[in-house]
């Protein structure tokens, strides 16, 4: 696969830095200058699908103090300058603000600090919102919004609680795009697991809000796909897997069910030193509905 340029761009740099790398895995690892790490492969750096560069650090769970340690933006990592609509919803790397800052500074201990942020985008690649997960494990999701100063809203519902913005699920056009390829697609319960199925070199998506809000509408977009559903080892994940499934009777191609095989979740399964083979199997694959053992 050829290298984008912004890949290109990020890899002379951390050479211009002098910060050691080494391509493992499927991606270009260096280590987390964000968070003062000294192991070699905390940070991966992957070639995207939409001309441009996906940086993630395993300890910060995210890009942004990498990129601010860098001194680049979300912008930087695409091979050309963003649409002015995708420009005005950029935030600076290392703004870490979350609704949840202020909570336990009443009683003398350091704010809550965002770790992590979760961008939701259309087929087109324009934001539809974003999830951000703090140090304390808060979650809040926003939305763009032009009449703010930060250019979003922390907020997915207007006053009367009617939603504003469409259910997509996380990570839709890299989604799409392995869909075409004939990929099979895996869905976990929430980010986390995705960025850990898409290390091992899966292609992932889950809704945002976590167990119990996948919908309809999210299913729609895996019309004809092979999934396999990853269900969380607790009462919450198997009812959100049965869940999914149903979303997907007479819709996907075929569905399979799998646990991991040590701990709670994907994210478990691999820090176990599992591989994706090693999951286990705890529903039969749901088959489409055009196959002759079904129309028979």
């Amino acid at each position: 696969m050829k290298d984008t340029i912004a890949y290109n761009r990020l890899a002379d740099l951390l050479g211009s830095m002098g910060e050691p790398t080494l391509y493992r895995g499927g991606a270009l690892r260096t280590r987390g200058i964000c968070h003062n790490g000294t192991a070699n492969d905390s940070v991966a750096i992957r070639r995207g699908n939409n001309n441009n560069v996906v940086v993630w650090c395993h300890v910060c769970e995210g890009n942004a103090d990498f990129l601010a340690a860098i001194g680049w933006t979300e912008a930087d990592c695409y091979d050309e300058p963003l649409p002015e609509n995708e420009r005005r919803h950029q935030r600076p790397a290392d703004d870490t603000w979350i609704p949840c800052r202020d909570r336990g500074k009443d009683k003398g201990g350091p704010g809550h600090k965002r770790v992590a942020q979760y961008i939701y985008r259309h087929p087109n690649r324009a934001v539809v919102h974003g999830v951000t997960r703090c140090d304390h494990k808060c979650f809040a999701q926003w939305r763009p919004d032009d009449t703010t100063k930060s250019g979003r809203r922390w907020s997915l519902n207007d006053e009367q609680g009617n939603r504003l913005v469409p259910l997509v699920p996380y990570l839709l056009p890299e989604l799409l795009a392995a869909k075409e390829n004939d990929r099979v697609i895996w869905i976990a319960e929430g980010e986390k697991d995705v960025h850990a199925l898409i290390d091992h070199g899966l292609h992932a998506t889950c809704n945002a809000g976590g167990a119990g809000r996948w919908t309809a509408e999210h299913a729609s977009f895996l019309e004809g796909a092979d999934v396999t559903i990853v269900a969380d080892r607790d009462e919450p994940g198997q009812k959100h897997a049965l869940h999914v499934v149903d979303t997907l009777r007479g819709l996907a191609r075929s569905v399979y069910v799998v646990q991991a095989r040590t701990g709670k979740d994907a994210a478990d399964h691999f820090a176990a030193g599992h591989y994706d083979t090693d999951f286990v199997q705890v529903w039969a694959p749901v088959p489409y509905p055009g196959d002759p053992a079904v129309a028979a």
